[in-house]
């Protein structure tokens, strides 16, 4: 039966979120929305909850959203009265298409709104804070309605924050400004290691591995789960947009972004961003079927299109150091796969480099970095998506405009702030990472205008603003925050680390592990009880940060290698390091104890560590380069395949092209420590297995972020477990036998250095790997459990 409306006194008469009372038999009789009130301790809200499943709202009683009734065969329905017009409009009646409701609501938008809706805020790191006046300002001024909230998993800092946030957006609603929520977003918080440069603090969260090693469970079922317990987690605290999963093929094996990967291999990678998309685009039942979008459900915005894995030496396009990708194997389609294969997502970031072709020029023909590129923006949409398409964050600033520690306007650095805003329209991207301020977005729209009437667009400004507009309110539709953005209190505490997700990610996170040797069985199932008589010896290392474009300061990570104060949960004794110390107290070396009693080694060693993306890693300050290493030890760059000169390179004002060779230069690892602590035990061991006849087994824990060369000390050592961003625990447990490894590489291990510099940075598994002294073969695919090789 088809809905009718209620008498207009009626509909137009409730007001402030008080129902109004029935009048007449006919609604009495029918069943009607409920009210209770809702209070965070700073914000307090009403919500309604309508008959028959129909949608639950949530609003600021006294606010300017008031409240309409229509009654239906079901019963007497509620809506959101989100434009004061007194009636129910089409995008305001959540019983319709998302699609018909975000057309109707983007012809209303004042172009002002959509100015506002097309930025997506810089990082936002203290939610505990409270609203702020600069955030009140870029909401009430600026209409900007999607914020980036990289703060601490605190789920009660983060709901008073968000309600208070959505409660001031709320207050803006009045006559001719139709009401637009708040769409939070965030980049990874999940990660159980905090070595990540996305990963938020606080233990409020179930904690998994990185996307590397969700990857390397080779488990789309473990993916799902990931991502079913992340997007209910994120929802509960606010967060409605993912800015992930990362995509990215990752076919350079020294790219610095690896970790947040899944692999090189384009099958796996598929599979595993469907699944993460899926899994977070839905809600479920009680019995784990999918129920579409719901209460759980967040949008993901994959990244980086067309993939950023090929920045060339391994460099990463944060930073002028990495601009530039290279596609020596004519492989860049290869890459766009993943993000075709998942492209039911919600949004698409695009990525900062340029693309370079094996032979130096351009490989879309355009010398830009991708959100000004409209070739592969067009490569998107003529593969049929219409979702929102955002910038990576910063790219309408310069490394060279005044005032600006960094930028990423790859190949527009000479263009005005203006012209770049406008560069990104043109391209067909919606919208701007990083920027609060709505004067450049509304200055692209002037200069749209005037090329339009110039002959030069095919269609007028405001147009091209609501095409943009339509596609981000279907990000703020989907999941029903225009209906109830509010968050309570109570129900997210419960939500957020429940014991059964924690759990989950318990269980990746030992799935993930990836054995890749066991001599005579080392590690084996073993009762824990006997580790109560043995003592464990862990090394402790230094390891040394680097200068970044925040901080000239840098930070060291020193101490034992393992966790100590979980290992004696499990041991009789445990022993470790004494530092020694400079005159300033920084430690600059270890006294080792006495180890005649030891029993077992546990050593941990993090993958080689040459910065992260705003250290500018592989390129000196006067503008010369230098090599990104796979090995702990010393490198210099001067092998057979070692490229003397660059493919990619900028174009001096004189026409000549920049050469970004690093031949002859040496790497600069921070925790080559590492070995050497390693190197250092093994030696002491060996003399005491020689003087004793004692076997004591060495066992080392690979904290990887990406890939790295084992040939330095495999043959030293007894097992080798690699673990990707997940705790200690799991780690130690692993060894001792609690749980066997499950896990295979996501990533090929190289044979040595050659074999990198011989491997094209836009091919994956074209690597030679590493053969062990066991005649196993480190590649793509390959782990160990405890009866042998895991079959694929």
């Amino acid at each position: 039966m088809r809905p009718t409306p209620i008498p207009t006194a009626i509909a137009a008469g409730v007001l402030a979120g008080a129902l109004l009372a029935p009048t007449g038999t006919a609604h009495a009789a029918l069943p009607g929305p409920t009210q209770r009130t809702v209070s965070d301790g700073t914000t307090t809200f009403t919500v309604v909850t309508n008959p028959d499943g129909g949608a639950t709202l949530s609003f600021i009683k006294d606010g300017p959203v008031k409240l309409l009734e229509e009654q239906t065969d079901k019963g007497v329905l509620a809506f959101k009265d989100m434009n004061g017009n007194g009636k129910l409009d089409p995008w305001e009646d959540w019983r319709k298409p998302v699609a018909e409701r975000a057309k109707a609501l983007a012809a209303e938008l004042t172009i002002e709104q959509i100015a506002g809706l097309m930025l997506f805020s810089s990082h936002e790191r203290n939610p505990g804070a409270g609203l702020t006046d600069a955030q009140r300002k870029y909401i009430k001024d600026d209409k900007l309605r999607n914020v980036l909230n990289a703060g601490p998993n605190d789920v009660a800092a983060n709901v008073t924050w968000v309600n208070a946030m959505q409660a001031f957006a709320e207050q803006q609603t009045a006559s001719g400004l139709p009401y637009v929520p708040v769409n939070f977003s965030s980049d990874p918080r999940s990660t159980a290691a905090n070595d990540s440069a996305y990963n938020s603090e606080g233990d409020d969260i179930s904690r998994w591995p990185s996307n590397i090693g969700l990857a390397a469970t080779f488990s789309k079922s473990t993916m799902l789960k990931f991502a079913k317990a992340s997007s209910a987690e994120y929802r509960a605290m606010g967060i409605t947009t993912a800015l992930g999963p990362q995509i990215d093929l990752a076919t350079e094996p020294r790219w610095l972004r690896n970790d947040g990967t899944f692999g090189e291999n384009v099958k796996l990678a598929k599979t595993m961003a469907k699944a993460y998309v899926n899994g977070s685009q839905n809600s479920y039942d009680a019995k784990g079927r999918s129920i579409g979008w719901g209460s759980d459900s967040i949008n993901t915005m994959i990244k980086h299109w067309p993939g950023d894995g090929a920045g060339e030496g391994g460099r990463e396009s944060h930073l002028n150091a990495g601009k530039y990708a290279v596609y020596p194997g004519n492989n860049y389609a290869e890459h766009t796969k993943p993000f075709l294969a998942a492209k039911n997502a919600t949004a698409v970031m695009s990525s900062y480099s340029i693309a370079i072709a094996k032979n130096g020029k351009p490989l879309t023909g355009n010398r830009v970095g991708s959100a000004y590129d409209k070739v592969k923006i067009d490569g998107l949409r003529n593969a049929g998506y219409d979702g929102v398409i955002c910038t990576d964050w910063g790219v309408t600033t310069g490394y060279t405009d005044p005032n600006s520690i960094f930028g990423m306007a790859w190949g527009m650095e000479k263009a005005s702030v203006e012209e770049r805003h406008y560069a990104v329209l043109r391209a067909g991207v919606d919208m701007y990472g990083g920027n609060n301020n709505k004067v450049p977005v509304l200055a692209a729209h002037a200069l749209w205008q005037a090329d339009y009437e110039a002959g030069k667009n095919s269609i007028d400004a405001d147009t091209r603003f609501r095409q943009s507009g339509e596609r981000i309110v279907r990000m703020l539709l989907l999941p029903g925050l225009f209906e109830n953005p509010y968050l309570d209190l109570a129900a997210s505490e419960k939500i957020v680390a429940s014991a059964d997700k924690v759990a989950a990610g318990i269980d990746a996170q030992f799935d993930s592990v990836v054995m890749l040797k066991n001599a005579k069985k080392t590690i084996k199932p073993t009762s824990l009880k006997s580790f109560k008589r043995k003592t464990v010896y862990i090394p402790s290392s230094i390891g040394h940060g680097f200068p970044s474009v925040f901080s000239q300061s840098t930070t060291d990570i020193t101490g034992p290698t393992l966790d100590a104060e979980v290992a004696k949960k499990y041991f009789k004794k445990v022993l470790t390091d004494t530092p020694v110390k400079d005159a300033k107290g920084n430690i600059i070396d270890y006294i080792m104890p006495d180890l005649s009693k030891v029993d077992m080694v546990l050593a941990g060693m993090r993958s080689p560590d040459n910065g992260n993306n705003f250290t500018g890693a592989g390129r000196n300050a006067d503008g010369s380069y230098y090599p990104l290493s796979l090995q702990w030890g010393p490198y210099t760059a001067n092998g057979p395949h070692v490229r003397k000169k660059s493919i990619a390179g900028d174009i001096r004002d004189d026409g000549t092209v920049e050469n970004r060779s690093y031949f002859g230069a040496s790497a600069r690892i921070g925790n080559a420590y590492d070995l050497t602590a390693l190197n250092r035990t093994v030696k002491t061991i060996k003399r005491i297995e020689r003087k004793t006849g004692k076997n004591i087994p060495i066992i080392v824990a690979v904290k990887a972020k990406s890939s790295f060369i084992p040939a330095e000390f495999e043959k030293k050592v007894d097992a080798i477990l690699v673990g990707y961003s997940i705790y200690d625990r799991i780690l130690i447990e692993t060894a001792l036998g609690q749980h066997e490894p499950q896990g295979r590489l996501p990533l090929t291990s190289p044979k040595n250095m050659d074999a990198v510099e011989k491997q094209k940075e836009d091919v994956g598994e074209d690597m030679t790997p590493y053969r062990d002294s066991q005649g196993r073969v480190y590649k793509f695919g390959y782990g160990l459990n405890w009866r042998g090789v895991i079959r694929s």
